[in-house]
C-alpha cells in the first residue's frame, strides 16, 4: 500500500501536467515552437532573464542562513545555495519534495538539525505566502482602472469577457483549484502529524519561531522582497524576447506573474500545465493572440525549467567537490 502511494505521488502530478499540456497544444504544429526558439526569439533578453533567474535562489539561501543562525545552526552561504538549487531540481522529479531535500542536504553537508531547518522552511513559506497575496492585491488594484476603462471603451461586459473561456477552460481551472486546495490541506495535516512526535517537536517549533530571533529583521524582509522581485524580473524580461508580448505593460505583466504564481500551487513539476494555462489565458485577456500566447508560455517555461536543471546539477557537483 505504501509503495502504491509513493508511485501515485510521483505519477499523478506528471499525468496532470501532460493532460493539460496536451489539451493546450494538441493542435499546434511544433515547427512553430522550433521557429520561435531558433528564429523569432531575441536570445539577448532570454539570456538576461536567465542571469536574473539565479538571484532568487541566492537571496533565499542568504535569508535561510539568517534564520538558522539564532538557533546555533551555522552553514556557509555556499552550502545553502547548493541546497536551494538542488531542492528546486528535485521538485521536478517529485513535486514539493524540495523542502525535505534541502533540509537533508544541509544536515548531511553542514551538520544542521533537520527538524530545526524544516521549521525555518515552514516560516519561509508563511512569509512568502503573505507577500504574494499582498502583491497580488496590489496588482489587481493597480490594474482595476485599466480593466474598467477597457470594458467601457470596447463595450464589453463581464459576460463577454468571461465568454472567452471555453467550457473545458472552466473545467481545467476548477480542477486546478480543487487539487491545489487538497494539496494545501494535506500539507497542513502532515505538519500537524509531524509535530506530534515528542522527539522532534522542540526543534521543529524552534525553527518555526526562528523569525522572532533573527538579528536583522529588515534585512530578512528585504531578502524576501528580493526573492519575489527576482522571480518577477526573471519572468518579465522574457516578454521582450517576442514581438507579440513586448508591448505588454509592466503592471499587466506583474498581474500575469501573480496569477501564474498561484497556478504553481497545483503540484505538478515546476507548475507545468497549470502555469501554461494561467499565463496563456491572461495574455489573451490583454490582447495577445492565442497562438503567440501559448508559444510564449511553452518556450519560456521550457527554457526556465532547463535553468532549474542546470542549477541543480551545479549544486550537486559543487557539494561533491566540497565534500572531497
Amino acid at each position: 500500500m505504501k509503495q502504491l502511494k509513493v508511485i501515485l505521488k510521483g505519477v499523478l502530478p506528471f499525468v496532470l501536467a501532460i493532460l493539460i499540456l496536451w489539451w493546450m497544444y494538441r493542435g499546434m504544429d511544433y515547427r512553430i515552437f522550433l521557429q520561435a526558439v531558433t528564429e523569432d526569439m531575441d536570445w539577448r533578453w532570454m539570456l538576461l532573464s536567465l542571469a536574473v533567474g539565479v538571484l532568487p535562489g541566492v537571496f533565499r539561501a542568504l535569508r535561510w542562513r539568517m534564520a538558522l543562525k539564532p538557533m546555533g545552526e551555522d552553514a556557509s552561504s555556499r552550502v545553502c545555495c547548493d541546497a536551494i538549487f538542488l531542492s528546486y531540481a528535485s521538485s521536478l522529479i517529485i513535486p514539493r519534495v524540495g523542502e525535505v531535500t534541502r533540509c537533508g542536504t544541509l544536515r548531511q553537508h553542514a551538520g544542521v538539525s533537520f527538524t530545526k531547518s524544516l521549521g525555518t522552511v515552514v516560516t519561509e513559506r508563511i512569509v512568502d505566502s503573505v507577500l504574494i497575496v499582498l502583491l497580488t492585491i496590489v496588482a489587481f488594484v493597480v490594474q482595476l482602472p485599466w480593466l474598467i476603462r477597457f470594458l467601457h471603451e470596447t463595450g464589453t461586459d463581464w459576460r463577454g469577457l468571461l465568454s472567452r473561456f471555453t467550457s473545458t477552460g472552466y473545467l481545467v481551472t476548477a480542477a486546478c483549484i480543487v487539487i491545489a486546495i487538497v494539496f494545501i490541506v494535506m500539507l497542513l495535516w502532515r505538519v500537524t502529524v509531524f509535530r506530534k512526535g515528542k522527539h522532534v517537536v522542540q526543534g521543529f517549533w524552534e525553527g518555526i519561531m526562528s523569525l522572532r530571533h533573527v538579528s536583522n529583521l529588515p534585512l530578512y524582509l528585504l531578502y524576501s522582497l528580493g526573492i519575489w522581485a527576482g522571480y518577477f524580473l526573471h519572468f518579465y524580461l522574457a516578454f521582450f524576447c517576442f514581438e507579440a508580448t513586448a508591448s505588454v505593460s509592466l503592471p499587466a505583466a506583474f498581474l500575469i506573474f501573480c496569477i501564474g504564481s498561484f497556478a504553481v500551487l497545483v503540484p505538478t513539476p515546476n507548475g507545468a500545465g497549470p502555469w501554461h494555462f494561467a499565463v496563456k489565458t491572461m495574455l489573451v485577456l490583454y490582447g495577445v493572440a492565442e497562438q503567440p500566447a501559448i508559444v510564449f508560455a511553452l518556450v519560456t517555461h521550457t527554457i526556465q525549467t532547463a535553468l532549474v536543471v542546470l542549477l541543480g546539477a551545479y549544486g550537486w557537483v559543487d557539494l561533491l567537490l566540497r565534500k572531497k
